[in-house]
């Protein structure tokens, strides 16, 4: 019973799109990681085609939350019955895996973030959307450079010996140090461990700085992979670290989590998704800039089939109130808008 009933989650950020479904009982029937690629409405659309070939025809989906950076717009796609900030979902994911955890470590593509959870609640939290030296993209580059695939990375750091010692607070800099120090002759582990630490000091040092850090600890986020950074957060904390299962989609995973909470004792065909076509269904996505007032708000405009969607960007209020009306009635509404009406 439930073998083909799901509920959706959704966790769009600027480097990966991942998705999972999971069952009523809360067993994970699939999870998804694609790369956003700067195309987040074309890899959700290309999520839920890839999804649909993967279960029953006769499969439902029951409730979806969102969640990520891009989480209003793929609410908006998707019909999403939840909407919540990636650190609600973190929280509630860690928290269904383990209710005992008290701290979350997560570092992804672009930004990272530490949350503090007490008897399964967020006291405190940080986030670091400034500098990309603590996150994996930095990982990817230096990789890259150097010339090794990433999943070799971590298992490369394990091997060294005496890690050298790697300026961690700036990616610039960084780099210049691991050239130098690949030209004074140190080995390559020996190299990737010290940056392994170096990330790991530049993000207790910024994100984690002055949080009361206790156990259980969970790492989650894409570079949760990466053994080396594992093992330089243990040296560092003196504590050990739980990467959980499913590490690179827990955004998802509680965004699935809320949405079952959601809809918690109410009729399944109260979700608001749009269906398992979706991928087959053509959105436009469209911009303009209000002249109404000295704001001059920048307006995001979700369009399917000539109606709009959704609306977001303006602070009174006067264009996100004013969805569901007709493509042709968008030439109005925008002279309205240039009057100030």
């Amino acid at each position: 019973m439930g073998e083909d009933k799901f509920f959706l989650g959704v966790d769009v950020g600027s480097v990966s799109t991942n998705m999972v479904l999971l069952r009523p009982d809360n067993t994970l029937k699939e999870a998804l990681y694609l790369r956003t690629q700067g195309r987040p409405m074309q890899t959700i659309q290309e999520g839920i085609k890839l999804l649909r070939s993967r279960i029953p025809n006769s499969s439902e989906i029951i409730g979806v939350g969102a969640t990520g950076s891009a989480r209003q717009l793929a609410a908006t796609l998707l019909g999403a019955d939840v909407v919540k900030n990636e650190i609600t979902a973190h929280a509630v994911a860690a928290s269904r895996v383990n209710p005992k955890v008290q701290t979350i470590l997560e570092i992804g593509g672009q930004d990272s973030k530490i949350i503090i959870l007490r008897d399964g609640v967020v006291s405190d939290f940080a986030m670091n959307t400034v500098c990309a030296a603590g996150t994996g993209s930095f990982l990817d580059q230096q990789a890259a450079r150097l010339g090794i695939p990433i999943e070799e990375f971590g298992p490369l750091a394990l091997r060294s010996k005496t890690p050298v010692q790697i300026a961690g607070r700036c990616s610039v800099f960084a780099e210049s140090d691991m050239i130098h120090k690949q030209q004074l002759g140190h080995s390559l582990p020996d190299i990737l461990a010290g940056l392994c630490q170096a990330m790991v000091r530049n993000y207790l040092n910024n994100v984690g700085k002055n949080k009361d850090i206790k156990g259980p600890i969970f790492f989650q986020g894409g570079v949760a992979a990466n053994p080396g950074i594992c093992k330089a957060f243990e040296e560092e904390l003196g504590q050990s670290i739980i990467v959980p299962e499913h590490y690179g989609v827990m955004g998802a995973l509680g965004a699935a989590f809320l949405a079952q909470e959601r809809l918690a004792n109410r009729p399944e065909s109260s979700t608001g998704f749009r269906g398992l076509k979706l991928s087959e269904t053509q959105f436009q996505a469209k911009s303009f800039e209000c002249s109404g007032c000295a704001n001059r708000c920048e307006i995001v405009e979700i369009i399917q089939e000539g109606i709009s969607l959704a609306r977001w960007g303006d602070r009174c209020g006067k264009w996100s109130l004013t969805v569901g009306t007709s493509n042709d009635n968008k030439l109005a509404d925008q002279q309205r808008g240039q009057r100030g009406a």
